[in-house]
């Protein structure tokens, strides 16, 4: 896999970039959908953002673009200095790298990744999303946390494990092709 740090940036830059669509749209349409089409009357997740002026986000309606930006943003920096060397860190404390089968490491980094990105992304998002037109207590930015933790850990802990981690793989051994 990543050999030099411009190839680690690169994996990091592909997963990020499939990682934030996918959890942006795990949250706009599977966890969120109903209630934004019942608040609107609109037939379609897509009509209802639409309606209400875009997605609500640090106190105003962004436009998706802007969503995906700004997660993909944090989440690339969050997985440079944090996700990828730490989790690369704790695999190698528990396996040996050149004894323990490539699958069995492989899944160890993601799982540890998955263990630190999830809670630490989640707890950005309640920042990002918290309903700022209530004012602020520290008691909601903790339930909204953990709200967000119970909903994207396994979404989060699936998705890496048996689709986006195989396919970015896939797409990172077609790229750098010896």
């Amino acid at each position: 896999m990543p050999e030099n740090q411009f190839q680690r940036m690169v994996f990091a830059f592909l997963t990020v970039l499939v990682t934030v669509h996918a959890y942006v749209f795990y949250s706009l349409y599977v966890v969120n959908g109903q209630t934004l089409m019942q608040i609107t009357g609109a037939d379609s997740v897509i009509h209802a953002i639409h309606q209400q002026g875009g997605v609500y986000m640090f106190g105003r309606m962004l436009p998706i673009w802007a969503v995906i930006l700004v997660e993909f943003i944090f989440a690339y920096g969050l997985e440079c200095v944090m996700g990828s060397p730490a989790s690369f860190k704790l695999a190698c404390k528990n396996f040996e790298l050149g004894k323990t089968h490539p699958v069995i490491f492989e899944s160890t980094v993601i799982c540890a990744t998955v263990g630190m990105m999830c809670p630490a992304m989640s707890f950005l998002a309640a920042w990002f999303y918290y309903p700022y037109y209530t004012g602020f207590h520290p008691a909601t930015l903790l339930a909204n946390w953990l709200k967000l933790v119970c909903f994207n850990f396994p979404f989060a802990f699936f998705s890496q494990l048996f689709f986006i981690q195989p396919l970015i793989r896939t797409v990172f051994r077609a790229l750098f092709r010896k």
